[in-house]
């Protein structure tokens, strides 16, 4: 989760045309609709909060390895060296992300402690907490297609601070996802494009 104060979201965001309309998906090729079956959690999966007043869902095509994606995604500690808003992340579990873990990290001024509840190597994702009164929960789906990599991720946030402020806050999550999501897709294509060049 990262969350926007209402002074940096407001600079960050003048001028911009963002819509607080609960989905955050981008046009052009390498953004496409989500095929049905990549959207449709299977029994036990966990799930965002669908009846939360903020939800938002982002989609992105990555033309990297699978392997790639899930290796920059999951290396949290790695996190700051390619997402600018995240200053700092230290995992409190040893060892690679399973269920329970623990990471916390500091984002646009806040500090987070989210608890991993889901790992499906290379197809699944979530995590989830509370940050000052919003609790949030994140999850990611991988799905490969002919084209590439689909990453499909929804988040949701509950609390008193969400329904004081609901069409501030849906920006500043649909601005952050969509950055999340650029920002792995630069990473992995780079990385791809390196390693390339390195069997050249």
């Amino acid at each position: 989760m990262r969350i926007l104060t209402a002074t940096k979201f407001l600079a960050a965001t003048t001028g911009a045309a963002l819509l607080a309309t609960g989905t955050a998906y981008a046009h052009g090729n390498d953004k496409p609709a989500a095929p049905a079956h990549a959207l449709i959690a299977h029994t036990g999966d966990v799930e965002i909060d669908h009846n939360a007043p903020v939800i938002t869902r982002e989609n992105i095509l990555i033309h990297a390895p699978l392997h790639s994606i899930w290796k920059i995604q999951t290396d949290v500690e790695n996190w700051p060296a390619w997402q600018p808003g995240v200053v700092s992340v230290v995992k409190d579990t040893p060892g690679r992300l399973r269920p329970g873990s623990v990471f916390r990290w500091s984002t646009e001024g806040l500090d987070i402690t989210s608890t991993v509840r889901q790992v499906k190597p290379g197809k699944r994702l979530a995590w989830g907490g509370p940050a000052q009164g919003i609790t949030a929960v994140h999850v990611w789906t991988f799905t490969p297609t002919t084209h590439g990599v689909l990453v499909h991720t929804e988040e949701s946030w509950t609390g008193a601070p969400v329904e004081a402020d609901q069409a501030a806050l849906q920006a500043a999550l649909d601005n952050s996802l969509h950055n999340w999501a650029t920002n792995l897709k630069h990473q992995a294509e780079a990385q791809a494009e390196v390693g390339a060049f390195g069997r050249w």
